[in-house]
């Protein structure tokens, strides 16, 4: 992601809550319509506010890509920022000969890594890519690009997009990319909803993909802020390959840096054409707005982008059964852990509310892990689970670190047993009926905010319906304890699992938690961990003083659990900004 993803806890919780969270029993009235080209809009009219949280989902994420291009999706999340044919130059015309020259050098550049991977492949280099190992016609070519980026450096209007809309009293702008969808969004005055409708507008009809080759740069380092450097990141991202065998779920949403190096403009051309057309996109607003206007508007503005020849191809690769169970032990600067993963059912299907269910037992301080092996048995310092039903498929994982001497023997065996005592015993209707209160009690809060649930409707469209978000909630309260133990037994086998074992390096230090994440499961301390440290690496005051002011926005939005992680980012954004206007290093 681009900074604007920065810090990106509020993507962290929608990771988590998305499809798992409580909805509103009351429905959501949400009213549709649809444009000439395809493109789908919601409507929810909120006359209370005196702002519109308005928002668009690209349906296509990481799954719908190949080898050769993974990660283009998220890279297209950097792009949408880059402006338009009317936002970001003072020179369209010398920026676009720029940009034609710039893939002239690329293509020669592209050949010469052809022969660099021969040369891999025949054990003359170590690494295709390795500046150390640059023949010197591909050193000279990439002084030539330098040149031209630097050219059209001059000619851009830096962050247009991001000054034209805070100039004009909006908050909140955000994108983040997943599996299965890309979404954008900003709150916006209410007044202010027509350039809302001309800026997105004018981005996918007349979109211009400057710094397109420079740009994998800033995502290499995204990479290696959020994989390579923290603790778990790369066994995390090879647990993840392992577990998914057939699906594209396999490779990471950053994509493998052998591909980062290879895009083409002419594939990103073609990227676009196919997933950012009109009838794969599906507008949201929230707000302060009359539906009339708001119709008038969409056709104005974005009922000017031609709609596809043809609808998207659909993700036909499907998760084969797993025949034996699958072990990945890894030593890293860590506190010794583990998780079981266990695969599952994908979004809406009848299955996903028991396994919701079932997640409510066994998580939070009253659930029966946290219960059991943090305050009884004293051999953990946390332990959760993890309803994960994506798109196309689902998984389910529980997940603890050690405490004392304890190992993650000694975890695989509790968690194990939990998960007999669901399976064997008799689920009380009394501890049912707690996880139901939490549901219907968290359901209010968690369409408090109209921004929250402008991202919602995104989030479910994206994930195929957004009528979930008025169905979950009493398909959820329906389930049934017989329903638990059923998918217990359909699902938590040893051969439909993969387990990964984290011990700690020889020598290294325990990972020292700050206060304000305590109590958040594991998963999201790492993640915004690691997001602290790609704050510490920006370099622009300007960037960092912009994040600062999305964050009331994006704390509103989030769930109470998750809210006391805010006063850490917003620390570590204040004292970056200090010490860069010091002239401190980065």
């Amino acid at each position: 992601m681009t900074y604007r993803s920065l810090p990106a806890t509020l993507g962290v919780v929608l990771t988590l809550v998305a499809p798992s969270a409580a909805q509103d029993i009351t429905q959501v009235p949400v009213e549709t319509f649809e444009l000439s080209n395809g493109m789908n809009f919601l409507v929810v009219q909120r006359p209370e506010l005196t702002t519109v949280s308005a928002g668009w989902v690209a349906h296509v994420g990481s799954a719908n890509e190949r080898p050769g291009i993974t990660g283009i999706s998220h890279f297209f999340e950097h792009m949408m920022f880059k402006g338009s044919e009317t936002i970001g130059t003072t020179n369209i015309a010398e920026d676009t000969r720029i940009i034609e020259e710039q893939e002239k050098l690329q293509e020669q550049i592209r050949e010469i890594y052809r022969t660099q991977r021969e040369r891999y492949r025949l054990g003359e280099i170590e690494d295709a890519f390795s500046d150390d190992d640059r023949p010197p016609e591909l050193i000279e070519l990439q002084a030539r690009f330098t040149e031209l980026v630097e050219q059209q450096r001059q000619l851009m209007v830096k962050d247009e997009f991001d000054k034209i809309y805070t100039e004009s009293g909006a908050s909140g702008m955000n994108a983040f990319t997943n599996n299965d969808i890309t979404v954008y969004f900003i709150t916006v005055p209410a007044n202010k909803l027509e350039l809302w409708f001309w800026m997105e507008s004018e981005r996918l009809l007349r979109p211009v993909f400057r710094e397109f080759y420079s740009e994998r740069d800033v995502v290499h380092e995204e990479r290696r802020l959020r994989t390579e450097s923290t603790p778990t990141g790369e066994f995390d991202e090879l647990f993840e390959a392992m577990f998914w065998e057939s699906h594209p779920y396999s490779w990471p949403v950053v994509g493998w840096p052998s591909d980062l190096e290879v895009y083409t403009l002419a594939q990103a051309k073609e990227y676009f054409a196919t997933y950012y057309a009109p009838g794969n996109l599906t507008v949201a607003l929230v707000g302060n707005l009359d539906l009339e206007e708001a119709k008038d508007l969409a056709e104005r503005y974005f009922g000017r982008i031609p709609p596809a020849g043809s609808a998207p191809p659909d993700v036909v690769t499907l998760e084969m059964p797993q025949a034996a169970e699958k072990r990945m032990a890894a030593s890293c600067d860590c506190q010794p852990q583990i998780e079981l993963r266990y695969h599952t059912v994908p979004f809406r299907h009848r299955d996903s509310y028991a396994l919701d269910v079932l997640s409510g037992l066994l998580n939070g301080r009253s659930g029966r892990l946290y219960k059991s092996l943090v305050l009884e048995q004293e051999i953990a310092s946390d332990a959760g689970s993890f309803q994960d039903s994506r798109k196309w498929s689902g998984s389910f994982s529980l997940s603890a670190e050690t405490k004392g001497d304890a190992t993650p023997a000694d975890l695989e065996r509790a968690l194990e047993e939990q998960l007999r005592r669901i399976r064997e015993e008799p689920i009380p209707d009394r501890e049912l009926q707690k996880v139901k209160n939490q549901i219907t009690a968290s359901s209010y809060q968690r369409l408090a905010s109209g921004f929250f649930l402008l991202l919602q409707l995104l989030i479910y469209d994206g994930m195929g319906d957004w009528e979930y978000i008025n169905e979950w909630a009493a398909n959820t309260l329906n389930v049934t304890a017989a329903d638990v133990q059923r998918v217990a037994t359909a699902y938590f086998e040893p051969t439909n699992r993969a387990v990964a074992t984290y011990s700690r390096t020889e020598g290294a230090a325990p990972t020292v938690i700050p206060s304000e994440l305590e109590g958040l499961p594991s998963e999201v301390q790492r993640q915004i961990m690691g997001q602290l440290d790609q704050i510490r690496a920006v370099d622009d005051v300007n960037t960092l003083k912009g994040m600062l002011g999305q964050l009331p926005a994006q704390r509103e939005a989030a769930p109470p659990p998750f809210q006391k992680a805010f006063p850490l980012i917003e620390r570590t954004i204040e004292e970056r900004i200090t010490q860069l206007e010091e002239g401190g290093d980065a």
